[in-house]
């Protein structure tokens, strides 16, 4: 059960509000310039004036999304994982992740295409990073190989092809334009998610 006052609760009421007011007072595209992150603006090769710093993008592009849809189904997501993540690893462990995720699938988008000018937006990125601790923590194989490790590897692909089609699906039915959800940002949070499972498993427990 999510409780009201817990990390994963309070990312996603900011993340609504946010959200919520670009698409109502300034418009799904215009708030995608304004504080997406846009690939070439990171090596000055698009300059947009009034626009939110270029290095604070890859957080504040978590907070805007493509439309009514892509938001539902990301905060859907991230209720669900983000509750059961924090469980683990605790509050402190869980926004770390999140800003470590939404840092990482900014940097696999930027080197895919360094200079694409179109904004990238929305928290699937740093919610793949709680969904690839997701699929470790709670993941359970099926026996594909004789190799459990394998196995647990292969779950692991499985769901993030799900997360990445889920996504894909989103895009779609809103029919987004002029705004990038994009495949590399998701397979760079899932990645940095799980590394991160030993490390937060040991800030967690450090002292016990």
């Amino acid at each position: 059960m999510l409780r009201m006052r817990s990390a994963t609760a309070i990312i996603a009421m900011i993340t609504v509000a946010v959200s919520a007011i670009a698409i109502l007072f300034g418009g799904v595209e215009w708030s995608a310039v304004f504080g997406g992150f846009i690939p070439a603006r990171m090596t000055n090769q698009l300059l947009v004036p009034g626009a939110v710093p270029a290095i604070l993008t890859p957080w504040t592009s978590a907070l805007l999304h493509g439309g009514w849809l892509h938001l539902a189904v990301n905060m859907l997501v991230l209720v669900f994982v983000g509750a059961q993540v924090e469980r683990v690893v605790g509050a402190s462990a869980l926004v770390f992740a999140y800003l470590i995720g939404a840092l990482v699938a900014a940097a696999a988008q930027f080197a895919v295409d360094p200079a694409s000018t179109m904004p990238l937006v929305g928290a699937s990125g740093a919610i793949s990073a709680l969904f690839g601790l997701y699929a470790l923590f709670f993941g359970r194989p099926k026996q594909v190989t004789n190799s459990q490790k394998l196995n647990r590897w292969i779950h692991a692909a499985w769901l993030l092809a799900t997360w990445v089609v889920l996504q894909w699906m989103a895009e779609f039915l809103a029919g987004s334009e002029g705004v990038l959800l994009a495949t590399p940002a998701h397979i760079g949070g899932f990645v940095a998610g799980m590394l991160l499972q030993r490390p937060l498993l040991l800030w967690r427990y450090r002292k016990a």
